[in-house]
């Protein structure tokens, strides 16, 4: 709900610039039924990974270049496309919004299930900005995608 949504700030926030928009229900709706068909591994259509991509892009924009994170926290480091084993830590850990997750990035690569990771991990990004913190790891650089893939 417009709970969920970031309370941002950040260079964008000191130029005047506004927060996100709170997802209408119709979307937030959307959205949680996007969510369940990703925790069970069913990548979205094309359309849907570029509208989420999209989505996303405007979230972080608002964000500080220093997030603030809502302790208690589960900080999750190096998924590497290892979807089982998020799904796992989802099992133990909770789900947002009743847990707060800090994901350290090097979302893709080595694991078989690298799409779903990623889009699993920004679609609850933009369900629940702020419960859910993500930062760029090394594996989501030009550099290390172009060896890697």
């Amino acid at each position: 709900g417009a709970a969920d949504r970031g309370a941002g700030g950040g260079a964008a926030r000191a130029a005047g610039a506004m927060a996100p928009q709170a997802l209408e229900p119709g979307e937030a709706q959307d959205l949680d039924r996007q969510i369940e068909a990703l925790m069970e591994c069913k990548p979205l259509p094309e359309a849907g990974v570029r509208a989420l991509c999209q989505k996303c892009k405007e979230v972080l924009e608002q964000e500080p270049n220093v997030a603030p994170v809502r302790a208690p926290v589960t900080v999750v480091g190096d998924v590497h496309g290892q979807f089982h084993d998020l799904q796992e830590l989802f099992k133990i850990a909770g789900r947002a919004p009743d847990t707060n997750f800090l994901f350290l990035g090097d979302y893709v690569d080595r694991g078989y299930y690298s799409v779903e990771t990623v889009e699993v991990v920004l679609a609850l990004k933009v369900r629940y900005p702020n419960r859910v913190t993500i930062i760029r790891g090394n594996h989501e650089s030009r550099q290390i995608t172009q060896v890697y893939g």
